[in-house]
């Protein structure tokens, strides 16, 4: 599960990623964030609260949405009336659910951190873990859905663990993305193609993470010392 996300909105990082991996047309709507800080917060949908989006999901080389972080929606005036089923993630993509998505419509988020949870150790409660790239950025997969009055809804693909990322959710990794251009443009291509199968199927971690236990993920107030964990 990815129940978190978090963009530095003035980090150097985030515009050198996007020039690497070919995205640069995108750079003027990050540079453009606004926040009341220089940290924006992501949180899925629960409650019910349409408002709660990723803003600049990327859909295109040259274009970005602000798309409302739970898949399961439907257009109610000019707003979004949101369903039951629990799609912040895209998890089981096998589901004639994901299927159109998956196949064309597929976005990157770009993220300077992801938070996870585990069943604590000690029996009671949850461990939070807040996750960084050591190189300051990374990049996930996501689906969305365009809707007739104009708004937009996604959903973070998540697969199987890879070793090692079991010990912070036991059921699954965020699709991360290669910093790579031409397999970027391969994802945002809009059609399946034997690059997207083998992200899909053979999930990686492309960047060397920093690993920290918190309190909150929004207060980030560690409660011990970071570790890493290596590029797979």
């Amino acid at each position: 599960m990815c129940g978190f996300i978090q963009r530095v909105t003035d980090s150097p990082a985030v515009i050198a990623l996007l020039e690497e991996v070919g995205l640069q047309q995108t750079i003027p709507f990050f540079e453009n964030e606004k926040t009341d800080g220089n940290v924006i917060n992501f949180y899925p949908a629960f409650g019910k609260i349409a408002s709660k989006r990723i803003t600049n999901l990327i859909v295109s080389p040259s274009t970005t949405i602000d798309a409302t972080w739970w898949f399961d929606a439907k257009p109610q005036g000019q707003e979004l009336e949101l369903g039951e089923r629990t799609t912040f993630n895209a998890r089981n993509i096998d589901s004639p659910f994901w299927k159109k998505a998956i196949t064309h419509r597929r976005g990157v988020v770009v993220a300077t951190a992801i938070g996870e949870s585990n069943p604590s150790s000690a029996g009671k409660g949850k461990s939070h873990y807040l996750i960084e790239p050591k190189n300051g950025a990374f990049l996930l997969g996501a689906v969305y859905r365009i809707f007739s009055n104009g708004l937009y809804s996604c959903a973070v693909i998540t697969r199987p663990p890879v070793e090692g990322f079991s010990q912070f959710h036991e059921k699954s990794i965020p699709c991360f993305l290669p910093h790579n251009k031409s397999v970027i443009e391969a994802w945002l291509h809009g059609d399946a193609n034997y690059e997207v199968e083998q992200l899909l199927t053979t999930p990686k971690i492309y960047t060397d993470l920093k690993v920290t236990g918190v309190k909150t993920f929004k207060g980030a107030e560690p409660l011990g010392e970071s570790f890493s964990l290596s590029a797979s």
